[in-house]
């Protein structure tokens, strides 16, 4: 009888998940001078696409990355489509998921990390700026107008999540964290993407590091991938959810605040098959064009 693989394959995901969140941790950029906060043994964690910012984050850092020719129209086309067709079909299929990372991680390897940093700057001037909700960047500056810490978390590369952190104002920020030798990317991540339990187990490295008492502590975000991260602080927050984290807020006495406009709200449920038909048209345009020039 062939032995049942899923034990042993659940295992190999959750140590990634823990490596991701450790080297998370590792890396975010803490500012010392905080550690005599008035409240130092609470902080606020924020996810970031469509918690802090509207949209993705890793679009738009594809968009300027596109601009500068890191990589070609096809190749954007290609991932925006095998991105809704996991948001449609709900396939988390680790062999697909793999290959996209690859792919994706293909783009930056042999680029030095400053050059990303310098670049995520004009970025986020470029395509970030103005995609930032008000009531959460409200929400940030209450806690540190209280002497709280406060952390971006995303599954974004942490080198655009600290960019977007120092931009507002912010403590510092956790985010997937790329492999680089002498201050060049090799093309492979320190663990897996920050998400899901992922970014639970850094915020617990943070909370040791940093004297935090998590029960005091304060997470917020949009999506339920992050009930491990809201479940694990004190003070929960859903920020523009999902129609599952909705649901469990409820249901939990969670704090709910919702950002958008009845229009945004409505077609966020739809946005996968949204996203979906706009890339398949994308696609069809281009290729009509290929073939007119051929």
């Amino acid at each position: 009888m062939a032995r049942d693989a899923r034990p042993e394959r659940q295992r190999n995901l959750q140590s990634r998940s823990v490596l991701a969140g450790q080297a998370a941790a590792a890396s975010s950029q803490i500012e010392r001078e905080l550690t005599a906060a008035q409240d130092p043994t609470a902080a606020a964690f924020f996810d970031v696409d469509n918690t802090i910012m509207q949209g993705a984050s890793i679009f738009h850092l594809a968009r300027g990355l596109h601009r500068r020719q890191f990589f070609t129209t096809g190749d954007l086309v290609r991932a925006a489509w095998q991105q809704a067709w996991f948001r449609v079909v709900g396939s988390e299929d680790p062999e697909h998921i793999a290959k996209a990372r690859a792919a994706g991680l293909a783009f930056i390897a042999g680029h030095t990390v400053t050059e990303l940093e310098e670049i995520g700057e004009e970025i986020f001037d470029e395509h970030m700026a103005d995609k930032i909700w008000p009531g959460t960047r409200a929400l940030a500056q209450w806690h540190l107008d209280r002497g709280q810490r406060v952390w971006l978390i995303t599954a974004a590369p942490v080198e655009i999540a600290a960019v977007i952190a120092r931009r507002l104002g912010l403590t510092g920020a956790l985010g997937t964290v790329s492999e680089h030798v002498d201050g060049v990317y090799t093309g492979a991540l320190v663990g897996e993407m920050l998400h899901g339990e992922g970014k639970a187990v850094a915020i617990r490295e943070i909370a040791e590091q940093e004297s935090l008492d998590l029960d005091a502590c304060y997470a917020y975000s949009d999506s339920s991938n992050d009930l491990p991260m809201l479940s694990l602080v004190g003070h929960p927050c859903a920020v523009n959810p999902d129609s599952t984290l909705r649901a469990h807020a409820k249901a939990n006495g969670w704090r709910v605040r919702d950002y958008r406009t009845g229009r945004k709200v409505a077609m966020a449920g739809g946005k996968g098959f949204v996203a979906a038909v706009a890339a398949g048209v994308t696609w069809r345009t281009l290729r009509a064009k290929i073939r007119r020039t051929h």
